[in-house]
Parts: C-alpha cells; sequence; structure tokens
C-alpha cells in the first residue's frame, strides 16, 4: 500500500482527501475513489483532467501512482488564455488608436 493525496479546489472551497492505495493505482482510480464528487456537485470526475503536483497527466487512466503523490483535480478552463490574450491585445490597440485620434484632433 502506498499513501497518496487527491486534491480539487474552487475559489470558495478547497478539499484535500489522503488516501491508502495499492502499489499499481491509476489516477483517475484514485481520483474516483476519493469522493471528493458528494462534496462538489458538479464534479465529473471521469472525465475532469487530473495532474500530480502541478503537472498535467495525458493519459491518467493508465499513469502509475508513486509514494506520496497528490492527484490534483483540474477545473476546466472557461475561456482558452491565447484567446483573452489576443482580445486583451486588441482591445489595447484600439485604446491606443482612439487616444491617438484624440491627440491629433486636439492640434
Amino acid at each position: 500500500m502506498i499513501n497518496i493525496e487527491v486534491a480539487y479546489a474552487l475559489a470558495h472551497k478547497q478539499k484535500i482527501v489522503q488516501l491508502q492505495v495499492a502499489q499499481g493505482t491509476h489516477a483517475r482510480e484514485a481520483a474516483l475513489r476519493s469522493g471528493l464528487d458528494q462534496d462538489f456537485p458538479g464534479l465529473d470526475l471521469q472525465e475532469s483532467p487530473l495532474g500530480i503536483f502541478g503537472k498535467g497527466i495525458a493519459r491518467p487512466e493508465e499513469h502509475c501512482l508513486e509514494e506520496g503523490d497528490r492527484v490534483e483535480i483540474y477545473r476546466p478552463l472557461l475561456a482558452d488564455p491565447k484567446e483573452v490574450r489576443k482580445q486583451r491585445a486588441a482591445r489595447a490597440a484600439q485604446a491606443k488608436a482612439a487616444e491617438a485620434a484624440q491627440t491629433t484632433s486636439a492640434d
């Protein structure tokens, strides 16, 4: 048996569950055994992305856990970070253009 943790967090609520699991247990299996979906309604442990200590796992159904691992259950992204940066840059460019137009018309 090995000792692991499974963690999930929202902005206002976090929980870490300590588990003892058999050697060879996969990350997805540990997440399912954690029971965190009982504490967080709407949490889909079958589909949620998982990671170990902040590093995402591509295939959590195949990733064997080691002593002391912390399985992290990630929330889905609400917006693509690249798209958000693009939109922010576009707004900044528009504001700069508007400011330049005001400066030119004031002269």
